[in-house]
């Protein structure tokens, strides 16, 4: 007769294994859904046994954020600064695009994570490797704000229009009398009328800020002499 108990194994738990099934439930369902005790129900173990491998909820959330940074692919080479920063803000555009919790993540944490640190390093060194100034790469940082990420906050939405032709005929004539400028641009631009493209939009407003950085760089900026 076999000996051996019939109850199922338990999980062997480990942080690595922890973070996994939190980030798949926030993938799933959004940060809010990822509690200790909801990635403890998923595994088939009581809470207290997450905290041998993790003090508390907090240190969860920089666990997997620390995962997702730490899949930005290093793409910083001798290339002009300007293509090497570009192309490693689009490569966390796209692994924040597939984890769209790690936004709110990165924005509520108290401290900078380990691979935020790196990421934000990899970012400056491209820079001093392009001969910019520590001052000027101090002021393109800020500037870049989350960009640096591959995100942006959208600005306020505008009022939709009614559905019925001719309440909307009236309402757009009561805002372009109104806001003369918006409905200018909204009518009069190529793409009036159609979705905006954001990953162009994006590129647009990096592309601002890189260029402009780069012309500064090539007039001998300085903060006592910014003109």
């Amino acid at each position: 007769m076999s000996t051996r108990s019939s109850r199922p194994q338990r999980t062997r738990l480990d942080r690595d294994l922890i973070v996994d099934v939190a980030i798949a439930l926030a993938d799933a369902h959004g940060l809010d859904r990822v509690s200790m005790r909801g990635v403890a129900e998923h595994l088939n173990v009581t809470p207290m046994a997450l905290y041998k491998h993790v003090a508390h909820h907090s240190e969860l959330i920089d666990h997997m954020l620390d995962r997702v940074i730490g899949s930005i692919p290093d793409v910083r080479s001798g290339a002009d600064w300007r293509e090497s920063t570009r192309a490693r803000v689009f490569a966390a555009r796209s692994i924040f695009a597939a984890h769209a919790w790690a936004r709110e993540a990165i924005e509520s944490r108290p401290l900078a994570t380990p691979q935020t640190l790196h990421h934000m390093d990899a970012l400056m060194a491209g820079m001093f490797e392009g001969g910019l100034s520590a001052d000027l790469v101090h002021h393109t940082m800020h500037a870049l704000s989350t960009r640096m990420w591959g995100f942006t906050r959208d600005v306020l939405p505008t009022p939709q229009l009614p559905e019925d032709p001719e309440q909307r005929a009236r309402a757009m004539t009561d805002f372009a009398a109104s806001y003369p400028a918006i409905v200018h641009m909204a009518t009069a631009s190529p793409h009036a009328g159609e979705a905006c493209d954001d990953d162009a939009e994006f590129a647009f407003a990096l592309d601002l800020i890189l260029d402009g950085t780069q012309r500064l760089h090539e007039s001998g900026w300085t903060r006592e002499a910014p003109f």
